[in-house]
């Protein structure tokens, strides 16, 4: 680890700058990054003091570029990590406590020595703490002292960009140093983040998001086997399209609707069990659509109506996958746009079924293919119910696309985002 003083002595060389310009998302945002890394240092210090000796750590978060709730149903999936991301700054203590204090919340403190799970109250970030802790733990880590850390994010939570993926991937970064020496990969530790999800934090989830952000860049991840999926990178240049990457924040947050975002799984699951299965990748698709008459009566018609997205949008990830890997993005743009369709009308996570007077992600939909007129591709993102909208402008019609999306949304709601070329990283040790 180094002194605060080494530490910043090394962020403002030059040699440095080749590192925020990956990590921050180019050349000309560079100095952003390197001085947010700054300011992160003297947020550290007036926290928990100078005399310290610390460590730099990031994870991005995730665009879903294809493959819209397909991962908990072992299927296909394709995700890019982002330029925005979550850095903490950590030192290590002498006891056996972990203190970590995010930007704009309190401060969360477990123990080493009490890593069970906490069931009876809702769950908090601490609980991902605890449960990436415990994961170490589990596969023979020695953890005999905890550590301080200040955290800052630029991933928005309840954005549809995994906020709570990219933490959990920080959190997995810095144990993997600290405890573990780095031997854990990048897909061991995108599944610890799984773990701690789904165990700690009661939060069912697939393995995409966590992924997305360890792995860095555009990936193709099939996850027929979930303990070992295969990932696929993708070398694809999208900066030399002629195309924007938007999200927009359509005010709408899915970070209280578990229960709406749970029922997908759920009744794709309940598909799957109807024919002995588990999960729908186990159920030829044939199968299913001999039998929608028996599964309407047996399941309902909105879990036949998500599984047949499940198939659909399973076929269509390979599709996009193919089109990027042979460099034809107007055929990757058609099958985004048929994927929002599927999103819509088959796995109908628009808008939560309890509250449908409160539609800001259909209203973005609807005002963002206006202003496109045909061109590019807009969708929903992530999970659904509220949060982002995630849009490929042409470069021409991006001033026309923002002053649309904020017209009726919001003045900053359309961000501007890059593919990010590495996930879950030290920065600096």
């Amino acid at each position: 680890m180094k002194t605060i003083e080494e530490a910043r002595r090394l962020l403002q060389s030059e040699e440095f700058m080749h590192i925020a310009a990956v990590l921050g998302g180019g050349e000309d945002l560079a100095e952003a990054y390197r001085n947010r890394l700054l300011c992160a240092i003297d947020s550290f210090v007036q926290l928990y003091g100078s005399g310290r000796e610390i460590a730099i750590f990031s994870a991005p978060g995730r665009t879903e570029l294809g493959g819209n709730h397909t991962d908990h149903q072992h299927g296909h999936v394709l995700a890019a990590s982002i330029n925005l991301d979550v850095i903490a700054v950590v030192a290590r203590r002498e006891d056996t406590t972990i203190r970590v204090h995010s930007e704009g919340f309190p401060e969360d403190e477990i123990s080493l020595e009490e890593l069970e799970p906490v069931t009876d109250k809702k769950p908090t970030a601490a609980e991902l703490i605890r449960g990436i802790a415990a994961r170490f733990k589990q596969y023979g880590c020695p953890l005999e002292t905890g550590f301080d850390a200040y955290t800052t994010s630029q991933v928005m939570a309840g954005s549809g960009l995994s906020s709570s993926a990219a933490f959990e991937v920080l959190l997995g970064n810095i144990c993997n140093a600290l405890y573990a020496e780095n031997r854990f990969t990048p897909v061991e530790l995108a599944q610890m983040g799984q773990y701690a999800e789904n165990v700690y934090f009661q939060k069912p989830c697939g393995l995409m998001d966590q992924m997305a952000s360890s792995v860095g860049g555009a990936v193709a991840i099939d996850f027929a086997n979930p303990m070992l999926p295969a990932v696929h990178p993708v070398a694809f240049d999208f900066s030399r399209t002629g195309y924007v990457l938007c999200i927009v924040d359509t005010g709408g947050n899915h970070a209280d609707l578990t229960a709406e975002y749970a029922a997908i799984p759920a009744e794709m699951q309940e598909v799957a069990k109807y024919f002995g299965k588990d999960v729908l990748a186990e159920v030829p698709s044939a199968q299913v659509l001999r039998s929608i008459p028996e599964l309407r009566k047996a399941c309902g018609d909105r879990a036949v109506l998500r599984a047949m997205h499940f198939y659909r949008e399973d076929g269509r990830v390979q599709g996009e996958s193919d089109a990027l890997d042979r460099g034809d993005f107007e055929a990757f743009l058609h099958l985004v746009q048929n994927s929002g369709q599927s999103s819509y009308c088959l796995l109908q996570n628009v808008y939560p079924s309890s509250a449908p007077e409160d539609q800001p992600i259909s209203i973005a939909l609807a005002v963002g293919s206006a202003v496109l007129g045909g061109r590019g591709a807009i969708r929903v993102h992530g999970g659904g119910f509220g949060g982002t909208v995630q849009a490929f402008v042409p470069a021409v019609l991006l001033s026309q696309f923002q002053e649309g999306m904020e017209s009726v949304l919001g003045k900053g709601c359309c961000h501007v985002l890059r593919i990010r070329s590495v996930g879950g990283m030290t920065v600096l040790i």
